[in-house]
């Protein structure tokens, strides 16, 4: 196989799709593979962490190519490279969380750690008011996303509300908390 021909993105697409011919993506794939390494690099730090993301995510655009009507795959296989960086950072910094909450026992909270969990407790009880103003959606998206750490794709399945809709879902719901929170601050002053 010649890999100086011409062909676009979309033609190498429909190449794959159309005999399974895994080289076709491969080509695709090299036309990004450093691209998607500067911008996981960017995200993640870390060079060791950065190639493993780009290697998850060229299986993941081998399962999951036929499952998508792919218009412009640059875009997309952006897409996919980022949403897979914001995961490994969300998942890092929950274990980073968890590792911080069991080095701090319970019953050694000093008077000034005190006046710190009253404002949090504050913050969380504000939180709950303010999600319980969003529509069923937005709030089942929202909990999902923030709180089970669960992927769009992963809400999808769960709710069967389409990608699109779980991603306006979440951002519209992430948009009206911070007003409602942006409100309750202000009756507050």
């Amino acid at each position: 196989m010649n890999n100086n021909l011409p062909l676009t993105d979309e033609d190498l697409l429909r190449r794959y799709k159309t005999d399974g011919n895994t080289d076709w993506i491969g080509i695709l794939f090299d036309r990004y593979a450093v691209l998607l390494l500067g911008m996981a690099m960017k995200y993640l730090k870390n060079e060791e962490d950065a190639r493993d993301g780009v290697q998850q995510v060229f299986l993941k655009v081998l399962s999951d190519v036929n499952k998508h009507e792919i218009q412009y795959f640059r875009a997309w296989i952006y897409q996919v490279m980022k949403n897979h960086c914001l995961m490994q950072l969300r998942q890092k910094h929950t274990k980073y969380q968890e590792e911080v909450t069991d080095k701090n026992m319970p019953g050694t909270a000093t008077l000034e750690d005190n006046s710190g969990y009253r404002e949090k407790d504050q913050l969380l009880e504000d939180m709950e008011h303010a999600l319980a103003t969003l529509s069923t959606e937005q709030r089942t998206c929202v909990r999902l996303f923030y709180l089970d750490k669960q992927s769009y794709q992963q809400i999808a399945a769960q709710t069967g509300y389409t990608l699109l809709q779980v991603k306006s879902y979440i951002q519209n719901g992430k948009r009206n908390l911070k007003q409602q929170l942006d409100k309750q601050t202000s009756h507050k002053r």
